[in-house]
């Protein structure tokens, strides 16, 4: 992409760097099946709509409007996207028909592309990954947000014909029974929800971004986005086998916050053969006074299959507690009776503390 215009950016300008190693020459190939070939008018070339978008990228520019006002004034960025200073630039509306034409599944595939690239250049090692995720605010007004009722969701899925005869038959709930608290969601961006990263904050229109990012040269080697309400927690397995098919290396450890602590994640993980840097997720706090005694003051052997409590006394297996949740351990209701650490460990109307 060499022009009169390189010789006005600096020699050490991040675009004029990126372009020293950038090859973009499979991209026409990759997206030749995205346009008509015979008909239309001329299209803007692919390889100068994924520059501008890297440069955005590069650049901190999330909007399109913004990033095309930027390249009128900027020799830079102008040069690297491949346009003279007498070429008209695109509108802004055409990056996002881009988008839109060549599908998510292409950019994965052109992500995959990058990531093989760097593997191929020692920028990554594949051993170590680092795993987080963060929310981004949707670009939403607070006027376009209402609720959801389940009410709409019970109309829209009548229950079958033998099923409300049943139920005509029974008594009435009583007026007392738990309504669900209803949702709401953005009428202009309905994928985004409310979420938030702290209790302290109140809730706002969001999606989650996953990524991750290897160890060596802080590559990112995965992303994925979600809506505000997905569990970072619940996606690490996917992410770890999705890190490994972008690079095809196998990894050797992951790292991860306190959010990814869950005991089917340890569990996975061991069997899997990799090493978990993951902090447990603290106790939940009482008042004065009232702190239980947490779970991890509870000894488990898993060899054996069975709960040691503070005071010694073993707990009792009571199988599965749910699909995914993990095995109940119970105490014997005459140990808690009468052990010295009963006030610290139970509430008082409790006969016996169950560890899941």
């Amino acid at each position: 992409m060499a022009g009169p215009l390189v010789e006005l950016a600096p020699a050490d300008h991040v675009l004029r760097r990126i372009d020293s190693v950038l090859d973009l020459e499979w991209l026409h190939a990759e997206v030749r099946d995205a346009y008509c070939q015979q008909n239309g008018r001329p299209s803007i070339d692919p390889e100068s709509a994924l520059r501008l978008m890297l440069a955005g990228f590069v650049e901190g520019i999330v909007h399109d409007r913004a990033l095309m006002r930027r390249a009128q004034t900027d020799l830079a960025l102008r040069w690297f996207a491949g346009y003279r200073l007498d070429e008209r630039l695109p509108d802004h509306s055409t990056l996002t028909t881009i988008r839109q034409r060549w599908g998510a599944a292409r950019f994965k595939c052109i992500f995959q592309r990058v990531v093989l690239e760097c593997v191929k250049a020692g920028l990554v090692k594949g051993e170590i990954a680092h795993v987080d995720a963060t929310l981004i605010r949707a670009d939403v007004s607070w006027e376009s947000l209402t609720a959801r009722h389940a009410e709409a969701v019970i109309v829209a899925h009548p229950a079958p014909a033998d099923a409300q005869e049943a139920a005509g038959s029974q008594e009435a709930p009583p007026a007392a029974a738990k309504v669900p608290k209803p949702k709401k969601r953005s009428t202009t961006d309905p994928e985004a929800s409310l979420a938030t990263s702290n209790r302290g904050h109140h809730l706002e229109p969001c999606y989650k971004q996953h990524t991750a990012v290897d160890d060596h040269a802080g590559v990112i080697v995965d992303v994925a986005v979600q809506t505000g309400e997905a569990n970072e927690g619940k996606q690490l397995l996917d992410q770890l086998a999705r890190i490994e098919e972008n690079t095809g290396l196998s990894l050797r450890a992951v790292t991860a916050d306190a959010g990814y602590a869950h005991a089917a994640n340890y569990a996975a993980l061991e069997e899997a053969g990799y090493a978990a840097i993951i902090p447990p997720q603290r106790s939940g706090t009482r008042q004065p006074g009232t702190q239980r005694i947490p779970a991890r003051r509870f000894k488990y052997d898993a060899r054996n299959g069975r709960v040691t409590c503070p005071a010694g006394k073993v707990l009792e297996g009571k199988g599965r507690a749910t699909a995914d949740n993990g095995y109940a351990y119970r105490a014997r209701a005459c140990d808690c009776q009468a052990c010295p650490l009963r006030e610290r460990c139970i509430p008082p109307s409790a006969q016996a503390r169950t560890i899941l």
